[in-house]
């Protein structure tokens, strides 16, 4: 009797055991798929996620960025970056520290080329307000030499962060990358494993597909030669391009585009049509599409060599030539010719 018991007993266990095991097959299974746009730093932005309640982790993203976007703002008069402008101090918070480590961490790999205090000279072209006008060439070296002497004195979050007398700074270069890194920590909070993050062509690819294979992420083309340059196959990347492309205007049939070379006060001529950043690091990779956009084919390829580790690069120059370097000739593919820039 008491063997037969024992038998029911473990019967009874299998069967329960059984039945978790399914239920528990059955939750992990139970994965969707939700996406939604809106409009924040002055572009369309698209986020996905897959996983288990992958709304409320994209609407949390959604919400993160709108906040941010608003902080970072060089024209609201309520965000921290305009009180800092307009009085030369503030209060960090953490979004502004990191902000502010990370474009210092620019400006020396760049050597300079990547620098948020140029604020003074976009605002002279009319870049911040669309109110564009050729600046005297005086002006611009005035602006360049205040440029050259800038400082921003800060040490931690809760703690004054200082401008020197005439110091203004925009975080346009890199804020969307930054964004993308906000948005990858939120779905690792929420424990998403595959999402892809697009900020007005910024992308940020978190994990693989659901299916299981890599992110067919587009680099866009910078004129109509082509509709894309290429295609990269990857996961856990940042994919992120700059390109005087994206905001410009013309004045007497020459175009003057957006990225201003600090060291001139003038948009950049480099050779550069288009720059692209591969890397782990979303935020980095912003900053650096602007300054390799600026540093031009040669310097580009001296910057990679010294740092490859953190970065890889994809160049379209004003000939119609593409080079990329060989840390992504493995996935990348395009219909244009390509030469890879080696070690």
């Amino acid at each position: 009797m008491i063997r037969k018991n024992i038998k029911i007993i473990a019967l009874c266990a299998l069967v329960i055991l059984t039945v978790c095991v399914a239920l528990i097959l059955r939750t992990l299974r139970h994965e969707s798929t939700y996406e939604t746009s809106f409009f924040a730093m002055d572009t369309f932005m698209s986020v996905k996620a897959t996983g288990h309640n992958p709304k409320a982790s994209v609407e949390a993203v959604r919400d993160a960025i709108m906040a941010l976007d608003n902080d970072l703002s060089v024209t609201n008069p309520e965000s921290i970056v305009y009180r800092l402008n307009e009085t030369g101090a503030c209060v960090a918070d953490d979004d502004l520290i990191f902000l502010l480590n990370k474009s210092a961490e620019a400006r020396e790999l760049s050597n300079g080329a990547f620098n948020i205090s140029v604020y003074p000279i976009m605002k002279e072209w009319g870049f911040t307000g669309n109110e564009f006008k050729v600046p005297e060439e005086a002006v611009l070296n005035d602006l360049c030499k205040a440029l050259s002497v800038a400082e921003i004195s800060y040490t931690n979050s809760g703690e004054p962060v200082k401008l020197s007398e005439g110091t203004m700074i925009d975080f346009g270069g890199i804020a969307k990358g930054y964004a993308s890194k906000i948005a990858g920590d939120i779905f690792a909070g929420h424990k998403i494993k595959s999402a892809l993050i697009n900020l007005g062509g910024n992308v940020y690819a978190i994990g693989k597909k659901p299916d299981g294979s890599l992110w067919n992420v587009a680099v866009n083309s910078p004129d109509e030669t082509h509709k894309y340059l290429g295609i990269l196959s990857l996961s856990d990347k940042a994919v992120i391009t700059s390109g005087g492309y994206e905001r410009y205007f013309e004045k007497e049939g020459v175009i003057y585009h957006h990225i201003i070379d600090p060291s001139t006060g003038y948009p950049a001529r480099s050779g550069a049509q288009s720059v692209t950043i591969v890397s782990d690091d979303p935020t980095l990779a912003d900053a650096l599409s602007t300054a390799l956009f600026v540093m031009g084919l040669d310097g580009a390829a001296e910057l990679w060599r010294s740092n490859s580790a953190l970065f890889d690069f994809i160049f379209y120059d004003d000939k119609g030539n593409l080079f990329i370097t060989e840390g992504v000739k493995d996935v990348f593919s395009s219909d244009i010719a390509f030469e890879v820039i080696q070690k």
